[in-house]
């Protein structure tokens, strides 16, 4: 188990669609538990193994890692199969560090998936954790939040963002 760092915004591997995984074996088994370390590390509620630098479709969510009942949802190969409602709530990502802006989600979805044994799981999640699963497979396909923002707050973050592309920001 390891705490394997968040990888920033301006990485190559943040716009790219994320590889399917194509069986779960000891390999994505350790890249689950290595992305659990670093997402509590950071105290986060969600991470993408793209977060990590790591091309493959695998999420984990944790909408309340200070409830020591609460158990992390793993999902291989996530994808949004139902979405229903819009709410408009705001945002920040660990990997675009010091940012947060309103981004508009659906307020209901339904994800299908497997889990770390291989089984196909249905979730339904509404407010925050219908919120964190659009966030995080928006990760694997290559998108961040900042991409939801208007035009006019994202002009307005060019220079942060740029930032935190050569390191300045932590």
């Amino acid at each position: 188990m390891a705490n394997l760092g968040i990888t920033k915004y301006g990485a190559e591997v943040l716009r790219k669609v994320a590889e399917p995984v194509e069986e779960i074996n000891e390999k994505i088994m350790q890249i689950a538990s290595d992305m659990l370390d670093t997402l509590y590390a950071s105290e986060g509620v969600g991470i993408a193994a793209p977060q990590i630098g790591i091309s493959k479709r695998i999420i984990i969510v944790d909408t309340n890692p200070s409830d020591a009942s609460s158990k992390p949802i793993v999902l291989i190969n996530p994808e949004i199969v139902e979405k229903d409602g819009i709410m408009n709530a705001e945002e920040g990502c660990l990997s675009v560090p010091e940012v947060r802006g309103d981004v508009k989600r659906a307020e209901k979805v339904v994800v299908e998936g497997l889990d770390l044994e291989g089984n196909k799981v249905r979730i339904e999640g509404t407010e925050l954790l219908a919120r964190v699963f659009q966030h995080e497979i928006d990760h694997l396909n290559g998108t961040l939040f900042v991409d939801h923002l208007s035009k006019l707050r994202q002009q307005l973050l060019k220079n942060h963002l740029r930032k935190i592309e050569r390191g300045q920001v932590k």
